[in-house]
């Protein structure tokens, strides 16, 4: 006996790499608010197996804050925006704070924090 499946049920989906890594770069900009200035927004890379992506983010965070906190949402936001856009789920967002920006500095170092 052969079962008949509608059109709109056939085949598969699959979403690149570089898709994914897209939106969690976008989802980490809405998680760490605005870019601190001198700075550059968050950069992303994926890795997609199936229905799982493993994301892997830089950024640069202002100073002083709670980097432990801005990294949880972070991580909370990736998550949630690949589980709700892509229908992925995300084992691992690992996290690279590349630089930090303070408001306190002056002169050609403004905004860097070494």
């Amino acid at each position: 006996m052969t079962t008949h499946v509608a059109p709109g049920e056939r085949g598969s989906t699959r979403i690149a790499d570089r898709v994914v890594s897209k939106i969690a770069a976008q989802a980490a900009r809405e998680a760490i608010g605005a870019v601190p200035e001198g700075g550059s927004p968050p950069h992303a890379a994926a890795t997609v197996d199936e229905a799982r992506a493993w994301v892997h983010i830089s950024l640069e965070l202002g100073y002083p804050s709670d980097i432990g906190a801005q990294c949880a949402a972070v991580r909370r936001q990736v998550a949630h925006r690949l589980r709700t856009l892509a229908d992925m789920e995300v084992p691992e967002v690992a996290l690279q704070v590349e630089r930090l920006h303070s408001v306190h500095t002056t002169g050609a170092d403004r905004g860097r924090t070494r």
